[in-house]
């Protein structure tokens, strides 16, 4: 399969909508064994819908299940009605950013952004989901103290909305080596820096453990020093976001077990690109992997 870009991804999933490349008749890859797959109940897994857009949401949904993933990540609102038809949760729900790189930071963008977010965080409430994810943009030349304050001065606008609602905006920390040249939000302390400032429970982070290891390593120690700003994970193997195998750098086990000691209650998802032909086997030995 073509190498998927998250940022054209999220293009065009951003509400829910059609999934990339489609195909009614690609088969589902599914392994009656997972039926029997048994968890052990200390990790609350889901899996990002864009990761697996080369399937339709159904087939998603149905073999997710079968592995114990008990949630989709990165799903908008055309299609909360087929997660709840399958029974599972809508555990990081999208729809209301502009772009990765067109974010809170940029005050140009902060009446579009106050209005699609004031629109959605009720949405999102309605259909009893918890969480909702926003980004802080590119630098564009700022120094972080700018992006601070434009960053906090769009977020006031909406964060009574969210509170009202009980939804949490969900930050999500990107590298910018790799994948998101000049993302603002590209390390854990800028991201908790901002935590602070807001002064809200219902702005978190999103730790994706793919991106801080390449940003900024020392991911167990990060976790346990900053946990209590972190309402959500995203995996993925370093380097190439790959399967969770011996090819990559990261000892999940170790990693989960981190998070789990913390007291974390929320969702881990699988963000990874499946480069084998059986995509749900990785999917299925990625859960294993990290249920600790």
């Amino acid at each position: 399969m073509k190498e998927l870009s998250r940022r054209n991804a999220l293009k065009n999933i951003v509400a829910g909508t059609a999934a990339i490349g489609v195909s009614a008749t690609m088969p589902a890859f599914a392994l009656e064994e997972y039926k029997s797959t048994m968890l052990k109940g200390n990790v609350n897994h889901s899996v990002c819908r864009w990761c697996f857009g080369s399937v339709d949401l159904d087939t998603l949904c149905i073999e997710a299940k079968k592995i114990g993933i008990t949630a989709i990540d990165l799903v908008g609102p055309g299609d909360w009605a087929t997660l709840k038809k399958h029974g599972l949760d809508s555990s990081l729900c999208n729809g209301a950013e502009i772009s990765i790189d067109n974010g809170w930071n940029e005050p140009k963008y902060h009446a579009e952004l106050i209005k699609r977010y004031s629109e959605m965080i009720p949405k999102v409430a309605e259909a009893g989901y918890k969480q909702l994810i926003c980004f802080s943009g590119t630098r564009r030349g700022k120094d972080n103290e700018t992006g601070w304050n434009n960053c906090v001065e769009g977020l006031k606008q909406i964060l009574p909305i969210a509170e009202k609602h009980k939804v949490v905006l969900v930050m999500e920390l990107l590298n910018s080596k790799v994948n998101h040249k000049d993302y603002q939000c590209d390390n854990t302390p800028w991201g908790v820096e901002l935590c602070k400032r807001l002064g809200s429970e219902n702005f978190k982070l999103l730790y994706d453990i793919y991106h801080m290891q390449i940003d900024e390593g020392n991911v167990i120690s990060t976790i346990r020093s900053s946990h209590q700003y972190i309402s959500h994970y995203h995996t993925a193997g370093v380097p190439g976001r790959n399967e969770l195998d011996e090819n990559q750098e990261l000892y999940y086990p170790a990693i989960i077990k981190a998070i789990v000691a913390t007291g974390f209650k929320g969702y881990l998802a699988q963000e990874f690109i499946p480069k084998n032909a059986d995509k749900f086997k990785s999917l299925n030995d990625a859960v294993k992997i990290c249920d600790v």
